[in-house]
């Protein structure tokens, strides 16, 4: 067994690990088809050899050209540790500074078998969300961290670690980019490639920002999503009878099962990976599991009736619960499902994070690493099937909204009927769950702030639950109503997180919050690490999913209209912004969400140590990090982020925004535009 001291050391080499390769006892990612020619199956392998003295290439070149052709990518499974990969206590990491220590334990968490979706393929969610690309770098970074001092940074290009280079002590100690690629050679066919060469990957969002915190780091945003549904779709935030039919228990979508019980309905979850389903339900995240479409349709009756909160996972495919729910309801008039979604990973269709009706898992596997044209062929046909039953369904009175996970976006491209007449280019017959239920929140500058107690101990999370609870009870006093509902939600959120276990991997919490509710708890928890109530450091992050994080014309910024939703200006301000204004480090990729290609999102961690520089780094760029966004919200023209910064402006006299001036006179561009 390997120690944490030892993975601090660098690349074993004398003598070289045992090749164990891969274990059978964790999921693993699908075959990967990246079609390389036999030059560049060469330079691959050539690419990864650079890794190691030449003395080792005899040996290791065989392994990794296997792997290569076996799996589709060079992982380089010799080298993946036999110590238990997790969030261990701060103080146990062999490092110089504190900071240093922190990025380790967050990159632990993300390949904890409990949190990522495929540990020895470094993957911790969505189905090809990369913490690294092979194993050397992992083993490098952690050498890296180690020796670093607070005059230096870790430089990551797409997993690769640079090297440390000379800076300030009030830099970050890590900048991160992930799949910069030139925009016209940004497709997904060349993304396969790149990541084959092991020259570029793709981080997702918090996985290759190492800022993951399991599936709770999804759940409140979930919830809140479910929650707004009913008040938007069913006129009513009682929950209680109505049902939620959606798909997906993997990295992200694991959170809907425990999200539908919070919100208070019934909430039926298609997953057709059997490991996953199981891994929820052992968690307590899932309250029964069930094979049979007939029981699914008994116990939503049932659930129904009595109003009892229920999350059901249906091991089958979410194209046969649409098609048997939408049968039920020509056999006997019965609309079982209110609200609709899915959170399949279709950022990913071909490659895993879509499997079709037609076949079966490993008939699935098997189709799309032997024949990917033909498997691509199938999975567009099960996306017509699928959106074909949620349209008759819709047409009954079921409300379906589009999760920003590509569902829409890869349906219109497998000719589906999902086009909205009139429409805009990111718009369909469906809303994203920006455009109707979470771009207001953004505009508000509520957001998914979160937190990692470093300790590991969960009293230390309790200490920060109630600490956050009290300020939000205090600002909520003085705030309007439509912000006063927002608080509401959120302090009902952390009066019961801990109730609802909802802890997988780190001790840490998820919590929506705007520019004044993160920057007080921040405050207050570093006061309570100064003054011992809080045993070790904290740090604070948040989903790239957020006000100011991401650029994403199909997701987070689907509500924008003023032409700029295909514009990433605001990402990329955000991730240089947080660097000099004090993060710990910051992360800037292409993809996430969407896809490859389609999303510009970066994210940042600071950590908290309980010094009066970290609270001034915290006020500094937490309200950047929210009002950047609002002002590019309230710019496009949403009144709501409109009224936010100028709010935001009172209160703080050194920010000044351009605001701008609406058009009060259609009339005045008609005639304009005639002559």
């Amino acid at each position: 067994m390997s120690t944490l001291q030892e993975i601090c050391s660098g690349l074993p080499l004398d003598p070289l690990p045992q090749n164990r390769g891969r274990d059978p006892s964790v999921p693993h990612a699908p075959l990967r088809t990246p079609n390389l020619t036999p030059e560049e199956e060469r330079l691959a392998l050539k690419n990864a050899l650079r890794y190691f003295p030449s003395s080792h290439h005899a040996t290791l070149a065989p392994e990794f050209v296997q792997e290569l052709r076996e799996f589709g990518h060079i992982y380089m499974y010799r080298f993946c540790p036999t110590l238990r990969m997790k969030a261990y206590p701060i103080g146990e990491f062999p490092c110089r500074t504190g900071q240093a220590a922190a990025i380790m334990l967050m990159i632990m968490n993300n390949l904890d078998p409990a949190v990522a979706q495929f540990p020895q393929e470094l993957v911790t969610y969505g189905g090809n969300g990369q913490v690294f690309s092979n194993w050397a770098q992992f083993r490098l970074v952690m050498q890296y961290l180690s020796e670093m001092s607070e005059e230096q940074t870790l430089v990551m290009y797409s997993g690769h670690p640079m090297g440390l280079f000379p800076s300030l002590s009030s830099s970050p100690r890590a900048i991160i980019t992930n799949g910069m690629v030139i925009p016209n050679y940004s497709t997904k066919d060349q993304y396969e490639k790149m990541f084959a060469l092991g020259v570029s990957m793709y981080g997702q969002m918090t996985a290759g920002s190492y800022c993951y915190i399991g599936p709770q780091g999804i759940v409140h945003g979930t919830m809140l999503t479910v929650l707004n549904a009913g008040r938007r779709y069913l006129g009513s935030d009682d929950l209680r009878g109505r049902v939620f039919v959606t798909s997906g228990l993997g990295g992200m979508s694991g959170a809907q099962a425990k999200a539908a019980v919070i919100a208070g309905c019934v909430g039926v979850i298609a997953e057709v990976d059997e490991a996953p389903l199981r891994k929820r339900h052992e968690q307590g995240w899932l309250m029964e599991v069930t094979s049979s479409l007939e029981h699914c349709i008994q116990r939503i009756k049932e659930s129904k009736k009595s109003k009892s909160p229920l999350s059901l996972g249906y091991h089958g495919n979410i194209v046969d619960l649409w098609e048997r729910l939408l049968l039920e309801h020509e056999r006997t008039g019965q609309l079982l499902v209110d609200l609709g979604s899915d959170q399949t990973s279709l950022h990913n269709p071909y490659n895993g994070g879509y499997y079709p009706v037609q076949l079966s898992v490993r008939q699935a596997n098997e189709l799309m690493a032997t024949d990917p044209g033909r498997f691509r062929a199938v999975v567009q046909e099960s996306l017509r099937r699928q959106v074909k039953a949620i349209n008759s369904l819709s047409d009954a009175g079921m409300f379906f909204w589009d999760y920003g996970n590509a569902f829409l976006l890869e349906a219109q491209r497998a000719g589906a009927d999902v086009s909205k007449s009139g429409g805009g280019a990111t718009e369909f017959r469906y809303p994203s769950y920006v455009q109707h239920i979470m771009g207001d929140i953004f505009s508000l500058g509520f957001g998914p702030f979160r937190w990692v107690c470093t300790s590991g101990d969960p009293q230390d999370l309790a200490v920060t639950d109630d600490i956050a609870a009290s300020l939000l009870e205090e600002i909520k006093a003085n705030v309007n109503d439509r912000i006063k509902q927002q608080y509401n939600d959120n302090i009902r959120w952390i009066r019961e997180a801990g109730k609802h276990k909802m802890v997988v991997g780190s001790q840490a919490r998820i919590l929506y919050s705007d520019q004044k509710g993160r920057i007080q708890i921040a405050l207050a928890i570093n006061r309570a690490i100064a003054d011992g109530r809080v045993k070790a450091p904290v740090v604070i992050s948040r989903d790239h999913h957020d006000v100011s994080g991401t650029d994403s014309p199909f997701r987070e910024t689907s509500n924008v209209y003023d032409g700029s939703a295909f514009c990433a200006d605001m990402a990329v301000q955000n991730f240089v912004g947080d660097a000099f204004r004090g993060a710990t480090w910051v992360s800037l990729h292409n993809g996430g969400g969407v896809g490859w290609g389609e999303v510009m999102n970066g994210g940042f961690g600071l950590l908290l140590d309980g010094s009066e520089d970290a609270a001034q780094r915290a006020r500094m760029m937490l309200g950047w990090d929210v009002s950047n966004g609002v002002a590019r919200r309230c710019w496009s023209g949403n009144t709501h982020a409109y009224e936010t910064i100028e709010q935001t402006m009172q209160e703080n006299s050194l920010l000044r925004v351009t605001l701008p001036f609406s058009v009060e006179d259609e009339e005045v561009l008609e005639k304009a535009l005639k002559k």
